[in-house]
């Protein structure tokens, strides 16, 4: 039989004696009543930006939702799979979440991809260059700028696909009429994680800034 990774159950034993210990009553409520959190993240797969951590967030705090670049597909009701679209249904429609947040961050490798042209496919599937190409478009528009450097273009267009994501969110009918009446509130963000900044989308003029922390 195939070993079980060391280092996971390791961190199981950690997480038994450490967390789960101090939040045992918490677990068994959350358990015996279910969960309901008030806020989803849709975030990056990457092994570095766990939202969980970066807000501190207790069980049951956040329903997260994590892909290749944090992006949100338009609505699309064809009948093939959507795994993005089907947690976005669950967490608004049954947990009745109030606040969407669409958390991307620095050096994220899809977005890398996406600005390459001469990137390869890293399977016959493709998968990933399909995915990306929800941002091809402002891909293409920012390769061109030969002002910004290499970095610089890749942080915009990280930021620029999480005000396309949020666009997408609106295309949903239940998430737009929800919006509209105001019990639901879209946010995006950014993280850096050479320096643990974050910056979030002001709602009026879309830019990324950096918000005041009290203590």
């Amino acid at each position: 039989m195939q070993r079980f990774p060391n280092t996971l159950l390791n961190g199981y034993r950690n997480f038994m004696n450490g967390r789960y210990a101090d939040a045992r009553d918490r677990y068994r409520q959350l358990a015996e009543n279910g969960q309901s959190p008030s806020t989803l993240v849709i975030a990056c797969s990457d092994s570095r930006a766990a939202p969980e951590l970066i807000f501190d967030a207790g069980p049951g705090e956040l329903f997260v939702v994590r892909n290749v670049a944090n992006m949100v597909p338009p609505y699309e009701p064809d009948g093939n799979f959507h795994s993005t679209s089907a947690a976005l249904e669950f967490a608004v429609q049954a947990l009745k979440v109030s606040d969407i947040v669409v958390m991307g961050h620095g050096r994220c490798g899809g977005i890398r991809a996406a600005l390459d042209p001469n990137a390869e496919p890293l399977s016959p599937g493709d998968f990933i260059g399909r995915w990306m190409s929800l941002v091809k478009p402002a891909a293409e528009q920012i390769q061109s700028n030969d002002v910004m450097t290499a970095a610089e273009r890749q942080t915009a267009l990280e930021r620029v696909s999480i005000r396309n994501s949020i666009d997408n969110l609106r295309s949903f009918p239940n998430i737009k009429a929800l919006e509209e009446a105001g019990n639901l509130h879209l946010h995006g963000a950014w993280f850096d994680i050479s320096t643990g900044e974050l910056w979030v989308m002001d709602a009026d003029t879309r830019d990324f800034i950096r918000p005041e922390i009290q203590g």
